[in-house]
């Protein structure tokens, strides 16, 4: 009996034995999506998306994410002349994002995300996709060598130009943003293209090339008496810059982006988003919809026929305290201008985390934007108004937020808005809005 047992003893020992050298021989299987930017806390202050090539790749992954979020908004706003949309205390419509990624093979990944709801649209649809490339599926070393510094992105999609739409609310997915609302004017679009990346020692480098539209689009653009040109130029967009962890609780980033159409039919760098602002109906008119005044509170200069852009943006974090800023110069005009126009805007947020694992914070912006808008009277809106000269619009926020857990967030803001050197004769003439917003983050 005490044979028997010693002898199976042994028996079962071996066998657990040979389990755990097979186990470290074995690679090990991949249980998550690589090189993509995390949707919860966790992917604050990441910009371009992680990249590991030592990852490996066993068989095709799926991974689901969402992002949701409501608001509640206590604004009120005010102008010269009255007429303006009556609003309230109360609940906004709930924003949903859905993330789709997809490991199709070793070091290629692919993303599509829908917007399940948003202020603009009331149905579901689709943002956008691309496919990533960290490596590219031929044999030789010198593809190797090159795909360790490089990133590939080919698709219709969100486009690298500037470092504050990583930090920017975009529909449901609003927890990167430490604030409710996103620039006054918001350089954020989606284009059909592809962007090269470059990264090594803490240097970057973009280049990409896209079809400088929201959109497909394929018609000969309709030529005017101010502009004959009818052939669709594709938008070129660079960006370079330093990113470096200076030490464990240091770090620096600096940055340039430039973006150049001379030629489109429908540019829409500064009014790209569909699915619009947070500040539900400031300063709008009075029979104003909610889709149809999306963009409440931002100023897009319009400039959709042709447009230069140029992005500067800085980012210092030191233990919790956090500095971004962003100085941003364009100029462009319509098809139905002959000369063109000058937009120009600073910003900047000075952030405080603390906390276990920073899960509390406290902020501040101020906000600038100085524009010369479009001719109105040319475009036969109302013939008193004449922008002959910029109009300034000016925002100070006062934000703070608490992560229950990293894919929960309570975050509220006070916002003064105001609108200077205005027409007399244009509704925002006198105008200002302000007061307090608070929401409820999702994000996985």
């Amino acid at each position: 009996m005490k044979t028997t047992f010693t002898i199976a003893s042994a028996f079962i020992l071996l066998n657990i034995g040979s389990a755990a050298v097979n186990a470290q021989n074995r690679e090990p299987e991949v249980t998550q999506v690589t090189n993509i930017r995390p949707y919860d806390q966790s992917g604050i202050n990441v910009f371009e998306a992680p990249k590991d090539t030592n990852a490996y790749f066993d068989k095709l992954k799926v991974k689901f994410g969402a992002g949701f979020t409501q608001s509640f908004q206590g604004l009120k706003h005010s102008n010269a002349s009255g007429g303006l949309y009556k609003i309230t205390p109360g609940f906004n419509t709930a924003n949903a994002n859905l993330f789709m990624d997809t490991q199709l093979a070793d070091g290629i990944l692919l993303n599509l995300t829908s917007y399940l709801s948003s202020r603009h649209h009331n149905e579901t649809w689709v943002k956008g996709g691309y496919i990533q490339f960290d490596k590219l599926p031929f044999k030789g070393k010198v593809w190797e060598d090159i795909m360790k510094i490089a990133t590939i992105k080919v698709g219709h999609m969100e486009i690298n130009y500037g470092d504050q739409h990583f930090r920017r609310s975009d529909g449901g997915q609003t927890i990167y943003n430490p604030f409710v609302e996103n620039y006054i004017m918001d350089a954020f679009t989606t284009e059909i293209g592809g962007e090269i990346l470059l990264r090594k020692n803490g240097l970057f480098g973009l280049v990409g090339v896209s079809n400088g539209m929201i959109k497909g689009n394929i018609d000969e653009l309709s030529p005017t008496p101010q502009d004959a040109n009818t052939n669709k130029s594709p938008s070129i967009y660079l960006k370079a810059g330093f990113d470096k962890q200076l030490t464990e609780l240091a770090r620096v980033r600096l940055s340039g982006s430039y973006y150049t159409n001379s030629s489109s039919g429908g540019l829409t760098l500064y009014g790209g988003d569909r699915t619009g602002s947070n500040y539900f109906m400031a300063m709008e008119k009075a029979g104003g919809t909610y889709a149809g005044n999306f963009s409440s509170g931002r100023l897009n200069p319009g400039f959709s026929k042709r447009i230069e852009a140029l992005q500067l943006n800085g980012f210092v974090k030191a233990s919790g305290l956090e500095l971004f800023a962003t100085y941003e110069a364009a100029n462009g005009r319509t098809k139905s201008e002959t000369s063109n126009r000058k937009a120009t805007q600073f910003a900047a947020d000075l952030i405080y985390r603390f906390g276990i694992e920073e899960n509390l914070f406290i902020g501040a912006r101020y906000n600038a934007v100085s524009a010369r808008l479009a001719n109105v009277a040319a475009a036969g809106a109302n013939p008193a108004i004449v922008y002959n000269d910029d109009m300034k619009v000016d925002r100070i926020a006062f934000g703070a937020g608490w992560f229950l857990t990293k894919n929960v967030l309570l975050k509220a803001e006070y916002v003064n808005q105001q609108y200077k050197d205005i027409p007399a004769a244009d509704y925002r003439n006198g105008g200002e809005f302000k007061g307090y917003m608070v929401q409820a983050v999702v994000g996985f």
